[in-house]
């Protein structure tokens, strides 16, 4: 297994802004292990209730630590068959967390579930979400226009088109 990233603690990360912190991810890998972008991928979890509940997340209140957040996004590396490593930035799991044990405990089980809270996943291989995500983070403004919470200090990514990048196919 190739380490990713070093230390959580450098790697770019904004609360609230999960899609954009997993998009800095992708490009890390794709700037310093680019032979590995192949085997990363970018989970969106959402539903048609924008309900979503997870547990051991850092922005949790009680003590499972428990969120319901409209949607979450997560960085996924499938570097072999019988490994899988999931790294979500907003986790107080591990970083990384083998995906078992994230599943187990992020996710716990559907049966303790009313049906608005059932999760759904888009998988998305880390190179075409490089290539194709882009946000003006209208999302995160209020109908005032004032910030729900602050943005990045970079600017919006507001064109894949407009970033350099070394995508390796």
């Amino acid at each position: 297994l190739v380490n990713l990233f070093p230390k959580q603690v450098d790697c770019s990360y904004v609360s609230c802004y999960c899609e954009e912190n997993v998009y800095k991810l992708c490009q890390d890998v794709n700037d310093h292990h680019s032979n590995e972008l192949s085997k990363c991928y970018v989970v969106f979890i959402s539903n048609t209730s924008r309900t979503v509940p997870l547990w051991r997340q850092r922005a949790g209140k009680d003590e499972d630590r428990l969120v319901i957040w409209d949607y979450h996004v997560i960085f996924m590396y499938h570097p072999e068959l019988e490994r899988c490593l999931i790294y979500d930035l907003d986790s107080e799991l591990p970083f990384p967390t083998y995906v078992h044990k994230y599943i187990t405990e992020t996710f716990r089980t559907d049966q303790i579930l009313k049906p608005d809270y059932f999760r759904f996943f888009r998988i998305i291989p880390a190179i075409e979400f490089l290539r194709d995500f882009a946000s003006d983070r209208r999302h995160m403004k209020r109908p005032d226009g004032s910030w729900i919470k602050p943005p990045p200090n970079y600017p919006a990514i507001t064109s894949a088109g407009n970033v350099k990048r070394k995508i390796v196919s």
